[in-house]
């Protein structure tokens, strides 16, 4: 049920009442609701996890940061507190369509012009979460530099204190550190999504794509593309419409599982089982 303190909290941000609540799905780790007024609907993220507040500040940081692009959008984000019975997200509530023709394509254009949004360095102006485990964003003058110590030390990191991987795994990535140059090819940041995976995009009513629940930075732009593979749930003509309009250095497809390592890494510090033996798998290709 949700708690008086915050619907009462959630109006005032509205400047109006609220009507009707009724519970939604929200993922693995809020609680959600859709919230109802005389004049709109907006969608409410609660968590009470001690960690909530900085979610929630970094995720409407990021849905701001997208927003700003002017190339995709994003919910609007309408306000965020905390109260003694939870932190929460209020959001604008994007009514759901059908996908039509030339949804990919137009989707996999705009994520190429998204990356197209560059920075003097890698990182970002502050630290999020990629799911609920931190994500540091300090800056970095290269792509190498800023893979190793924000992406993949922190989860190994995690990893060592959870005993989720064996003495050789570190040996492993030790070795594949030092082959990360001559691996990736050297492209200015690209401002990326950070957790392009297929639940974390919609298309609205007028079937346009909507970017949700980002781990922004500025990054190497085949993370982003790493990602949307290692689950699937993309066309083929995303991918196309992306090539089409920014062509991907060759040997790609060699290269999605260096960045593909983070992703298990963090599936192995929430999840562990499988995801080892995944880890393991990918570190073989190039060790």
């Amino acid at each position: 049920m949700l708690p008086l303190a915050i619907l009462e909290n959630c109006q005032t941000k509205l400047g109006e009442t609220i009507l009707a609540t009724r519970p939604i799905s929200g993922g693995d780790i809020n609680e959600a609701y859709q919230l109802s007024t005389a004049s709109s609907q907006y969608f409410l993220k609660i968590n009470t996890a001690p960690f909530a507040k900085e979610l929630f500040v970094a995720e409407a940081a990021g849905l701001h940061a997208i927003a700003t692009q002017g190339i995709l959008r994003t919910p609007t984000v309408i306000g965020h507190d905390s109260t003694e019975y939870g932190s929460f997200l209020l959001l604008e509530f994007i009514e759901s369509g059908y996908r039509p023709d030339g949804f990919w394509e137009c989707f996999g254009a705009a994520m190429a012009n998204l990356h197209r949004k560059t920075a003097p360095s890698f990182g970002f102006e502050n630290d999020n979460f990629i799911g609920v485990l931190p994500q540091p964003n300090g800056l970095h003058g290269t792509w190498p530099d800023f893979y190793i110590a924000e992406r993949l030390l922190p989860q190994l990191s995690i990893a060592e204190q959870g005993k989720k991987l064996q003495p050789t795994d570190f040996q492993n990535f030790e070795q594949l550190f030092k082959k990360l140059p001559e691996l990736c090819p050297n492209e200015p940041p690209a401002f990326v999504h950070g957790d392009f995976w297929s639940g974390n995009f919609l298309c609205d009513a007028n079937g346009s794509p909507v970017l949700i629940d980002p781990a922004v930075s500025f990054s190497h732009r085949e993370m982003d593309l790493a990602m949307s593979r290692l689950f699937g749930g993309f066309d083929r003509l995303f991918y196309q419409a992306y090539e089409t309009e920014w062509p991907l250095a060759p040997g790609f497809e060699g290269r999605l599982p260096v960045y593909q390592l983070y992703y298990l890494l963090v599936h192995v510090n929430l999840f562990g089982g499988g995801y080892v033996q995944l880890v393991r798998d990918a570190l073989r290709q190039f060790v």
